[in-house]
C-alpha cells in the first residue's frame, strides 16, 4: 500500500505577481533577475541570446519578445512568488487581461528614457478594471537620456495615478551608481560581478536634501 504524502500548503504565504508593461521595457530581463537573486536558477537567461526562461516557444526566442504568459516561481523570505511575464506587444493585449484576474499585484516595468508608452496606458488601464494592485519599477535608468523625475511626472499626467517613490537613483545615465531607499535612508549599491553584492552607505550630502523631502512626502 502507498501511503500519499500531502504537503499543506500556506496560502497566505503566496502571491502571485505580473510584470506588465509596454513593449521592450524590460519585463522579461526583470523576471529573469528575479529568479537568479532569488536562487531559481544559477544563469541570467538573456533576452538577445534567446535564453530567457519564460521566453520557451520558438516564436519567442527568435524574436525575442514575450508572445503568451509565462509563470514561473520563487521562494523568497518564507514566500512562494509566483511570478508571471506577459506580452508587453499591442497584439498580445488579451494574454494581459487573462493573467490580470488572478494576480494579487502587479510590477508596471517603465523605459526609463522612454517613460509612459502606448502599451503602459493600455495595461494600466486593464488594472484598474481587475484592481490590481501595483508598484512602478523605473528600467533602463543607466541609459542616456534616462529620468527618473520625468517617468514619475508621466504616470502623474498620462495615468492620473499618485505615485509615491520608495527610492529614487543615485546618479542617471552613465552617473548612476546606486539607489538611494528612502525606508533605510540609505545609499544601496549593487557591486560584485552581477551586482549581487549589496552594500549600505551613509546619503551623501549633496542627496540628503532631496531624500528627506521625498520621504516627507
Amino acid at each position: 500500500m502507498v501511503k500519499k504524502i500531502e504537503t499543506a500548503l500556506d496560502l497566505s504565504k503566496v502571491r502571485n505577481i505580473g510584470i506588465i508593461a509596454h513593449i521592450d521595457a524590460g519585463k522579461t530581463t526583470t523576471t529573469e533577475r528575479v529568479l537568479y537573486y532569488t536562487g531559481m536558477v544559477h544563469r541570467i537567461g538573456e533576452v538577445h541570446e534567446g535564453a530567457a526562461t519564460t521566453d520557451y516557444m520558438p516564436q519567442e526566442r527568435e524574436r525575442g519578445i514575450t508572445i503568451t504568459a509565462a509563470a514561473v516561481t520563487a521562494s523568497w523570505n518564507g514566500h512562494q512568488i509566483n511570478v508571471i511575464d506577459t506580452p508587453g506587444h499591442v497584439d498580445f493585449t488579451a494574454e494581459v487581461q487573462r493573467s490580470l484576474r488572478v494576480l494579487d499585484g502587479g510590477v508596471v516595468v517603465f523605459d526609463g528614457v522612454a517613460g509612459v508608452e502606448p502599451q503602459s496606458e493600455t495595461v494600466w488601464r486593464q488594472a484598474n478594471t481587475y484592481e490590481v494592485p501595483r508598484l512602478c519599477f523605473v528600467n533602463k535608468i543607466d541609459r542616456t537620456g534616462a529620468s527618473f523625475q520625468r517617468c514619475v511626472d508621466m504616470i502623474v499626467e498620462r495615468l492620473n495615478a499618485n505615485p509615491v517613490p520608495l527610492q529614487f537613483p543615485y546618479g542617471e545615465g552613465a552617473d548612476f551608481e546606486g539607489i538611494i531607499d528612502l525606508f533605510k535612508m540609505q545609499l544601496v549599491t549593487f557591486e560584485g560581478e552581477m551586482g549581487n553584492d549589496i552594500k549600505y552607505h551613509p546619503i551623501p550630502e549633496a542627496y540628503r536634501e532631496q531624500a528627506e523631502t521625498r520621504r516627507a512626502r
